[in-house]
């Protein structure tokens, strides 16, 4: 990989974002990028290895951000991006009315300054879909010179431990809300779900929060640190390989499945019924499919944690 390419998404609604960014659509299979960016600053991990994010764009474009200088203007379409950017698929309407809130515009910064500290980068090494392919305009609202700037500031700082400044009192205890928290972030600070921090406050759907509020944080230690199993790639309807037997068992243990429903490798119809009632009730089928029976690596996990993390 040589840099990270920002998008935005022209969607709206998070759960629709994610879902079309992580499965595709006719004629573009998914994923569509590595990370969708939520309005809310959460990222949401949807794909890996090469995603179909950036298209074919300028090589001049690219040989710049390999040597971390200035780029020139995009009049070609050469050379495969996907091979060489990492993409965030930016959730907003790229109308240039939409906004861009604060806790998003910090989570884009966020991201893209931990891949290029990762890599050894510069702020050089992060681009627009629009100085990368002729005729795009993502993303519309913010300039990348702009943003550049935030990153290459970033860069020169230390990074932080994850520990926070001072609200945290030790296992179980309460932290007080600030601008631009969210559960998720919340949750990533202490390694505790937000599932968790949501249980434990008594918080229902949209989950709303807001500044000064104080928040029940549960001890990690007592199942925070739960980590999903890997995502069986190849999951889906009518198949039996991968096996269906670790997601029936999960729906099983939340409730969502019969338990004298016996496991099979088969994701079956029964298996199928399950999946669809979870992802309406979790807002998790794709778009214009509330019977959607497919389980996506976000609803795995969502699911995993939800049986297994408290």
């Amino acid at each position: 990989m040589n840099g990270v390419m920002i998008h935005h998404t022209v969607t709206s609604g998070t759960a629709n974002t994610v879902s079309i960014c992580e499965r595709g659509y006719e004629g573009l299979p998914g994923p569509l990028c590595h990370g969708v960016i939520a309005k809310d600053g959460t990222v949401y991990l949807v794909g890996y290895g090469r995603a179909n994010h950036a298209g074919r764009g300028d090589g001049d474009v690219l040989r710049a951000v390999v040597a971390e200088r200035a780029l020139p203007k995009a009049s070609e379409a050469d050379t495969d991006g996907n091979t060489h950017f990492y993409g965030f698929e930016c959730e907003n309407l790229g109308n240039g009315s939409d906004p861009w809130p604060p806790a998003q515009l910090d989570a884009i910064e966020r991201a893209t300054a931990a891949l290029c500290r990762a890599h050894g980068w510069s702020a050089a090494s992060v681009i627009g879909h629009l100085e990368w392919q002729p005729g795009k305009i993502d993303p519309k609202g913010f300039t990348m010179g702009w943003l550049r700037e935030l990153v290459a500031t970033r860069l020169k700082s230390k990074p932080s431990d994850g520990s926070s400044d001072g609200d945290w009192k030790g296992g179980g205890s309460t932290y007080v809300v600030k601008n631009g928290d969210t559960l998720a972030g919340i949750g990533r600070m202490f390694s505790v779900s937000w599932e968790r921090i949501a249980q434990a406050n008594k918080l229902k759907a949209p989950y709303v929060i807001k500044p000064g509020q104080k928040l029940t944080v549960p001890s990690k230690v007592s199942g925070g640190g739960y980590t999903p199993p890997p995502f069986p790639d190849g999951l889906a309807p009518g198949r039996s390989s991968p096996s269906a037997k670790g997601l029936q068992q999960g729906l099983k243990d939340t409730g969502w499945l019969d338990p004298s429903v016996p496991l099979a490798d088969n994701y079956g119809p029964q298996t199928q019924q399950a999946v669809a009632a979870f992802n309406r009730k979790h807002n998790l089928f794709t778009a214009g499919r509330p019977n959607d029976p497919v389980i996506g690596r976000r609803g795995w996990d969502l699911l995993h944690r939800l049986a297994y993390g408290n």
